[in-house]
C-alpha cells in the first residue's frame, strides 16, 4: 500500500506506473502541464483526456480516490468560472440588470474549468504512485546540471519533500484540533464571514504552534544525525532507467506530436 503524498489516501501499489522511474513521471507530469495551456479550441484537449484515462487505467487507481483531490479546488473552481463568466467583454448571450454574460466569457470559463480539472487529477496521478523520497531525488536528478551555477538542489528538494511528508500530518492535527473545539461549543458552521474567521483563531493558534514544535524537533533530529546537506552523500537506492521508462518516454514524445499537430 502506498499513500497519497498530499491527501493521506491509500491505495494499491502494483502496478505499471507505479514502477516507472520517479524522473519519468516528474517530467511526464511537467509535460502535461504545459500541455494543458497551448490549446485554443476544445478539440486539443481529446489528446490530453485520453492520455490521462490511459495514464490513470495503467495506475490501477480508482476513479474516486483522483476526484477526491477536486474537493479542496471546489471553491476556486466555482470562484474562478464565475469571474471569468461576468469580467469577460464580447457579444452578450445573457443580461440581467447589471449582470451580463458574454460568448467570450462562457469560451474563457469553460477552458479554465476544464484545465483546472485536468490539472489537479493529473498531478494527483504522480503523488498517488510516488513515495516522498522518489519524488525528491526525482528533482534532485532533474535540477543536477544547475548545481554549476552554485544553485542549492539538494537543499531545495529536500524542503519539497520535507513540506510534501508534513501536509498529511497538519491535516490530521487541523482535524483533531476542530474536533476538541467543537467539543468545548466552538461553532465554525453557522453566522457570517467575519464571525466564522474570527472562530478560525483558536484553530490557527495551536496548529502554528504545532507545526513550529514539530519543525525544531525535526530540525534537532537531523543535526544529531549530523545532516550537513547534500555535499558528499550517497544514495540507498540509486535511480536507474529501465526498459519500461524508456517506453515511457517514447509514449511521452508520441504525446507531444499529436499536441504539437492539433490545432
Amino acid at each position: 500500500m502506498l499513500r497519497d503524498i498530499t491527501l493521506g489516501q491509500y491505495y494499491p501499489a502494483e502496478s505499471v506506473v507505479h514502477r516507472l522511474d520517479p524522473r519519468v513521471k516528474f517530467f511526464g507530469t511537467i509535460l502535461y502541464i504545459v500541455t494543458l495551456f497551448l490549446f485554443k479550441s476544445f478539440w486539443g484537449f481529446i489528446p490530453v483526456v485520453l492520455m490521462l484515462a490511459m495514464v490513470v487505467g495503467l495506475s490501477k487507481i480508482p476513479p474516486k480516490f483522483i476526484f477526491k483531490g477536486l474537493k479542496p479546488m471546489l471553491f476556486l473552481l466555482i470562484f474562478m468560472v464565475i469571474v471569468n463568466l461576468l469580467m469577460t467583454k464580447g457579444e452578450v448571450v445573457f443580461e440581467w440588470w447589471k449582470i451580463s454574460i458574454s460568448k467570450e466569457g462562457i469560451r474563457t470559463a469553460g477552458f479554465m474549468a476544464l484545465r483546472l480539472i485536468l490539472l489537479v487529477t493529473g498531478s494527483s496521478v504522480m503523488t498517488y504512485t510516488t513515495t516522498p523520497t522518489a519524488l525528491t531525488a526525482a528533482i534532485e536528478r532533474a535540477f543536477a546540471p544547475l548545481k554549476l551555477f552554485k544553485f542549492p538542489v539538494h537543499d531545495v528538494a529536500m524542503m519539497m519533500s520535507i513540506a510534501l511528508r508534513f501536509i498529511p500530518i497538519l491535516l490530521e492535527e487541523t482535524d483533531k484540533i476542530m474536533k476538541a473545539q467543537q467539543a468545548r461549543g466552538a461553532d465554525f458552521e453557522n453566522g457570517g464571514l467575519i464571525k466564522r474567521a474570527k472562530a478560525m483563531l483558536p484553530i490557527l493558534v495551536p496548529l502554528f504552534v504545532s507545526a513550529f514544535r514539530r519543525a525544531g524537533d525535526l530540525a534537532q533530529a537531523m543535526e544529531a544525525r549530523c545532516y550537513h546537506g547534500g555535499e558528499g552523500r550517497t544514495k540507498l537506492h540509486p535511480l536507474k532507467y529501465a526498459k519500461r521508462d524508456l517506453a515511457a518516454f517514447a509514449v511521452l514524445a508520441g504525446y507531444l506530436a499529436v499536441i504539437i499537430i492539433m490545432p
